[in-house]
Order: structure tokens, then sequence, then C-alpha cells
């Protein structure tokens, strides 16, 4: 593909064959002089990786699209093609063969030739078919969920967008308040070195826009100083605001100096702030942050911005409907998770 065209650009993730503008968050500008076309029903991969890995993803997004010229495209013959992205997904031979045809020392190579010439130990056709059809009705309904979960992450967002502004309030009564005279950041700090096996929060711990606690390790096992964080603080991922990356905290704990424990004033109950720094109006200040490879938000262009906050009431109001919308976000995430971990097992026993 060379010059200008109407083509989208798809890429090819472990998570599927996405929409470039999907999978950045945003449209991207490239040169895409020399990308490859990818008819529908075709399949791709990135040639490059740097774990030895590769993900096989079959275009079932779009009648008319192009793809990195780092990732071939072609199509099965005499095979099924859902069975066959699936094999070469999940099969641990398959993965431990296309690990050895890969050749390069920091990132490995895995040409369309070695892949072709590759010799796999297959079921006949007519099984492959009667696989595929399974797996593609479970795949319809992952991706459903999926649909799902995102929908309404949007949906919470629209809310957090009408309750939260810097400029109008839909409620009656609200006075204006810097962030700074809402909440404070925790200064105590604790020192792995005193062995009180503290519970550590890392970002990793943290899961993306939903504000779960999905893990967590013990702070002895750290070198960095950490910082305390109280019941009732709303903690905040300053290194790359962007990943939304915010928890309520339950229980007493530590958590990594990328992270800011803020403790709440008198004039916002706590999971006030915690739906408060949500909202589009402060992610975007948040995002006016220093540095480019490892961006962080500055807490004195945020301690500056402004918001208008209701009475205690209508805070208690809005945390109420918020708080319902997350237990509705969380059980259908749940769901989601449930269904990879349900597909993960089964192609387990499929693919010995």
């Amino acid at each position: 593909m060379y010059g200008e065209h109407d083509y989208e650009v798809l890429t090819s993730a472990r998570e599927g064959l996405q929409r470039q503008e999907d999978h950045f968050g945003s449209k991207q500008r490239h040169d895409t002089d020399g990308y490859n076309i990818i008819p529908f029903g075709y399949c791709t991969y990135r040639n490059r990786s740097d774990d030895g890995k590769f993900a096989f993803n079959i275009n079932t997004i779009s009648e008319k699209a192009i793809v990195s010229k780092f990732y071939p495209v072609f199509r099965f013959t005499n095979a099924n093609s859902t069975f066959m992205a699936e094999f070469l997904n999940s099969s641990p031979r398959v993965k431990k063969k296309l690990s050895v045809l890969a050749v390069g020392t920091s990132q490995v190579v895995l040409s369309f030739e070695a892949l072709k010439a590759a010799k796999f130990d297959l079921p006949c056709k007519d099984e492959q078919d009667k696989i595929a059809a399974f797996l593609e009705c479970l795949n319809a309904r992952i991706e459903n969920q999926r649909t799902l979960v995102v929908a309404l992450k949007k949906y919470k967002r629209g809310l957090l967008s009408a309750v939260f502004s810097q400029n109008v309030s839909m409620f009656s009564t609200a006075d204006f308040y810097a962030f700074s005279e809402l909440a404070v950041r925790r200064s105590e700090k604790y020192d792995p070195k005193c062995n009180a096996h503290a519970v550590c929060i890392e970002l990793e711990h943290i899961e993306q826009e939903t504000g779960r606690i999905i893990g967590s390790t013990c702070a002895d096992y750290q070198n960095s100083i950490k910082t305390v964080c109280k019941p009732g603080d709303v903690m905040f991922g300053k290194l790359r605001p962007y990943l939304r990356k915010y928890a309520f905290v339950q229980k007493e704990c530590v958590c990594s100096s990328e992270i800011w424990s803020l403790i709440p004033t008198d004039i916002v109950i706590p999971k006030y702030l915690f739906y408060l720094i949500q909202s589009e109006a402060f992610m975007k200040v948040a995002n006016v942050s220093s540095g480019t490879k490892m961006p962080r938000a500055e807490w004195s262009t945020i301690a500056k911005s402004g918001y208008l906050i209701p009475s205690k009431d209508d805070q208690q109001a809005t945390v109420d409907i918020l708080e319902t919308t997350d237990r509705i976000i969380v059980s259908h995430v749940a769901s989601y998770d449930r269904l990879i971990e349900y597909k993960k097992g089964l192609l387990q026993r499929l693919f010995i």
C-alpha cells in the first residue's frame, strides 16, 4: 500500500487484532507506505518479539484494512483458520517450536518463511471445524462481555463528567474550592528495613480505571522508602496518570512512592474525593505532567485546580449512585475474567 488511501490501520496485539486508534487510545500519525493489505478472514502476526512469544490474529473486524510491513499477512489452506490461530497461540509445543525458529538476540524475528516450513501434528479438517465452531461461539460470548464492560465504563465516565465540573454544577448549591483545600498528600513514610511486614501496594497492583486493588506484596522485600496509607485515604498513581490508577484505602498499608496517598479535608467526604479524581476535569489537569518517557503528574498544578463542591448530603447522594455503578462494572469485569480463564483452561486441555 502506497500513497493516499481510505484503509483503516490495524494492530496485531496479544489481546487480538485491534483498530490502531482503539489500541493506542487515539489516532496515530504514521507513514503507511509499504503497509500490507489484510483482507477479511486473513491472518497476521507481529514478526518481532522481545520474549520469543508471538500472537496470531484473524481479521474479523474490517473489510478494508492494512497492517504494518512487519506483520506478514497470509491465509490457511486445507485447515480451519480459527482452529489454526488458536492452535498457534495456545499449544505449548507450538510455542516452543516457534521460539526455536525465531532468530535474533535481544529481539527475535520469526520470518514467514520459517513459519511456512514448520510442521505440526493436526487433527483432520472435520475435527478442526467442530472445535472451531465451539471456539467461535465462546469468542463471541467473550467479545460481547468485553463490549458490555467498555460500554459501562463509558457510561460511568459520562456520569463523572456530569457531576464533577470546574465551571457548572448540577446541584442547587455548590462552592468553588482549590484542590489543595480538598486534599493533602500524606507525608508519613515507611522504611522496609524496620521489618514490620507491612502490606505494600505498587502500581501494578491497582487495576486500570476500575479502582480495584488486585494484588499486593510484602514491604520487607522492597528497598525503597514507601508512603503510609490509612483507611479513608485515596490513592492516585502519579506516574503515567493517563493509566487511571486509583484506589480507595480500606485497610492500613504502604504504597509506592509513585502513588500519592491523599487525605480528604473536612470539605469533602472520602468517597467523594475518590470519585472526583476519576473525573475528566481532574484527569485533564493530572495529565499536564512533567517528563516524556516517564510522565508524572505535578502536584503544584493539581493543587491550584478548582472544583465546584456541593453540600455533604449531595456528595453522599452522588457517592451512592457511583458506588452502585461501580458494583455493576466490577461484577461484569469478573464475569469477563471468568470467561477468559475458562477459555484458557479449555485450550490447555485441548492443545497439550
